[in-house]
C-alpha cells in the first residue's frame, strides 16, 4: 500500500483486496464479481406490489434488492415478501433499510439477508443544534448507541445476516455534526463508531458506503474511508458499496452517478453498486452493469506505467483546482480562473446553429486548440514542455492506458502552468457509452480539480455531442448551465409520486440556470441532503408537500396537486425567478 493509502497506485489500476462477506447466497467483496443492486418503490406494506417489482428486478439481473422497514410493523411484513418470493423461485438476497428504528431492524432481520443501518439516525434525532460535546458527554452518547445497537449486532451474528453501514452526508447525527463538521471526516467517523462497537463483538459480516449528493464529496468520503479502513489494520478490509444518492433521472443522473462510482472504481475501490435514478427501479440495473464491465474480474486493464511514479498531480481527500497559466484560444480564455470549455471537432461545431444552441453552444473546435499531444509516459515529449510557455496539452491517441489514469499521469508529469484538455476516449474501442464514459473518464477528473477543456467525440450526434459536454461539467459541479436538481430515487417512505413531481417541476423551472431545486420523497435525508440546495421539495406526509430553503423549513403541508405553484412564488420571493423565454 502506497503513502496515499487509498489506492496503491493513481496511474495503475488495481482492485482493492477485501474480505467477503456472505450476503444470503451471495458472496460479496473478495474475488467475486462487483454486485449491483437496486431498490423498491412499493410500499413495503404492499405484499403483492413488492413481488412484482423484485421479480422484475430479478429478471433485469439485480442481484440485491433493497427495501424500506421505516416501523416494526412494516418491517414484520418482510415476512411475507420474502416467503412469496422465494415460493416464485426468486433467490436473489433481500435488504431491509432502516432509519430511525432499531425494533424495526431487529424484526426486519429475522426475515431478510442484510440489515442497512444508517449511523446518522439509528439512535439519534437529528435536530440541526448547536451543542460542544466534552470528552466524557460524548462518550456518553456512544455508550447510548452502544446499548441500542448490540442487540442488533448479536442477532445478525447468531443469524447469519450481514449488515451495512451506511453513512450518508445529509443524515449525519449533531454528535458528529458537531464534532467533525458536514464534511467527509464526519461521514467515515460516523460509520467507524458502529464498526468498533460491531468488532468489539467478534461481528465482521460488515459493508461500508459513504453516499452523497454532491460528487466531490462523495468521492473524497470513500477515499478517506478507505484510507481509515487501512490504518486501522489489516482486517478491517470489509468490502465498500459505491453510489451516488439523490442523483435525480435520465442523462444527467447517469452521468453524475458515472462520475462517482467511476472515479472509485478506476481507483480499485468498489464490491457492489447501485445507479440511483429517479425512474422505475429496473432501469437501475443495466446502467450499473456498464459501469462494473471493465472492472468485473478476468477483464484486461492496459498496465504499461512510466518508469518511476510520479507524485500524486492533486489532493486526492480536498478538491483544489490545478492553477493552470491563462492562456488564449481565438477569443476563449482557458486557464485555473476560467470556466471548463467545450470542444467538439470542428465538422460537429460547424453543423450547430449558434442561435438554436443558446448557451449550450461548444465554445472551441479541436482543431483550432492547437492542442500539443504527448504520451505522459514518454520522458522526450514530457521534456519538450518543461520549458515551453503556457500551452494546452492532452494525452494523444493510443496511448494504452485507462483514461483517467493516462490523464492523472499527464497532470503529474508537466508543469502545472500548463491547461489539459480532457477526451472521453483516447481513440481505442471503448464499452462505454458515450455519457458513462463522459463520466468515468472527463467527471471524474474534474472531480479531482484536472482539466480546462472537454473534447467529446463518442456521441456522433452534434448537438447531443454539445449538451453532453455540458452536462458532464454541470455533474462534476464545476460549471452550472441550466437548473440543477438533487432528486431521490423514491421507495416505500416516500409520500407522493415523485416521478410525476420531478417531471412538473422540471418543466416549470428548467430555465432558471444556476438554481439548485431539490426533490426529497421524505425526511430521512431530506433536511441533510439538500442544505446546499437553494430550495427543498420534500413530502412531509401522504401527498402532502413540505417546502424549504436551505434545511429550514419554511411552508407545511402544501396540498401535492398546489405545491410546484407554492414552489414557484417560493423562488420568487427569493428574487431567483426569471420567466422562461
Amino acid at each position: 500500500m502506497s503513502t496515499l493509502l487509498h489506492c496503491p497506485s493513481l496511474y495503475r489500476y488495481t482492485r482493492r483486496c477485501t474480505r467477503e462477506v456472505q450476503v444470503g447466497n451471495l458472496g460479496l467483496g473478495g474475488q467475486n464479481p462487483i454486485r449491483i443492486q437496486s431498490m423498491l418503490t412499493s410500499d413495503t406494506l404492499d405484499t403483492a406490489g413488492c413481488v412484482r417489482e423484485s421479480l422484475a428486478l430479478a429478471e433485469a439481473g439485480c442481484e440485491i434488492i433493497r427495501l424500506t422497514a421505516q416501523t416494526k410493523v412494516y418491517a414484520a411484513n418482510l415476512e411475507n415478501i420474502a416467503r412469496e418470493l422465494r415460493a416464485a423461485g426468486c433467490h436473489v438476497p433481500l435488504v431491509a433499510d432502516i432509519h430511525f428504528k432499531p425494533d424495526a431492524a431487529m424484526e426486519a432481520a429475522k426475515w431478510v439477508e442484510k440489515i442497512r443501518v444508517n449511523p446518522g439516525n439509528f439512535v439519534d434525532k437529528k435536530k440541526f443544534l448547536e451543542r460542544d460535546y466534552t470528552d466524557a458527554e460524548y462518550e456518553e452518547e456512544l455508550e447510548r448507541v452502544r446499548k441500542a445497537f448490540t442487540p442488533l449486532v448479536l442477532f445478525c451474528k447468531e443469524h447469519g445476516r450481514a449488515m451495512r453501514l451506511g453513512a450518508n452526508h445529509g443524515s449525519l447525527s449533531d454528535r458528529i455534526l458537531n464534532r467533525f463538521g458536514d464534511t467527509p471526516e464526519g461521514m467515515v467517523e460516523s460509520a467507524l463508531e458502529f464498526a468498533r462497537i460491531a468488532r468489539e463483538l467478534d461481528y465482521h459480516q460488515l459493508v461500508f458506503s459513504m453516499k452523497s449528493s454532491n460528487v466531490k464529496v462523495m468521492i473524497q468520503a470513500y477515499r478517506l474511508l478507505v484510507r481509515r479502513l487501512a490504518e486501522e489494520g489489516a482486517d478491517w478490509n470489509y468490502p465498500i458499496h459505491l453510489g451516488v444518492t439523490e442523483a435525480g433521472e435520465g442523462e444527467d443522473a447517469r452521468i453524475k452517478s458515472a462520475t462517482g462510482i467511476g472515479s472509485l472504481l478506476a481507483d480499485g475501490i468498489g464490491d457492489t453498486l447501485r445507479v440511483s435514478l429517479t425512474e422505475d427501479p429496473v432501469y437501475e440495473v443495466a446502467p450499473g452493469f456498464e459501469l462494473a464491465a471493465p472492472y468485473q474480474p478476468g477483464c484486461v486493464h492496459p498496465q504499461t506505467q512510466p518508469a518511476a511514479e510520479p507524485p500524486a498531480p492533486f489532493n486526492p481527500y480536498v478538491f483544489t483546482k490545478r492553477k493552470a497559466d491563462i492562456i488564449k484560444r481565438g477569443d476563449m480564455t482557458l486557464g485555473w480562473n476560467e470556466p471548463v470549455r467545450v470542444v467538439l471537432p470542428k465538422a460537429a461545431c460547424e453543423a450547430l446553429n449558434p442561435a438554436d444552441m443558446k448557451d449550450f453552444m461548444p465554445e472551441l473546435a479541436y482543431e483550432d486548440c492547437a492542442a500539443v499531444e504527448i504520451d505522459p509516459r514518454n520522458e522526450a515529449e514530457v521534456a519538450g514542455l518543461a520549458e515551453a510557455p503556457a500551452a494546452l496539452v492532452t494525452v494523444k491517441d493510443g496511448v494504452d492506458m485507462p483514461v483517467p489514469q493516462a490523464f492523472r499521469l499527464l497532470a503529474a508529469v508537466i508543469p502545472t502552468r500548463h491547461s489539459i484538455l480532457l477526451k472521453d476516449t483516447l481513440g481505442a474501442e471503448c464499452a462505454l457509452s458515450a455519457p458513462m464514459a463522459g463520466g468515468v473518464n472527463i467527471g471524474s477528473l474534474l472531480c479531482d480539480g484536472i482539466g480546462n477543456a472537454v473534447l467529446i467525440r463518442l456521441e456522433q450526434d452534434p448537438q447531443k455531442a454539445a449538451y453532453l459536454g455540458f452536462n458532464i461539467l454541470q455533474a462534476a459541479g464545476v460549471r452550472l448551465s441550466k437548473t440543477e436538481y438533487v432528486s431521490c430515487p423514491s421507495c416505500g417512505r416516500t409520500h407522493y409520486n415523485i416521478q410525476e413531481a420531478a417531471a412538473r417541476i422540471r418543466a416549470a423551472t428548467g430555465h432558471l440556470k444556476g438554481v439548485k431545486i431539490a426533490i426529497m420523497g421524505c425526511i430521512v435525508n431530506g433536511p441533510g441532503e439538500m442544505s446546499d440546495a437553494d430550495f427543498g421539495y420534500v413530502g412531509g406526509a401522504p401527498n402532502k408537500i413540505n417546502l424549504y430553503v436551505g434545511h429550514t423549513p419554511v411552508v407545511m403541508n402544501i396540498p401535492q396537486e398546489e405545491a410546484v405553484e407554492h414552489l414557484i412564488e417560493l423562488i420568487r420571493s427569493h428574487g431567483r425567478w426569471v420567466d422562461p423565454a
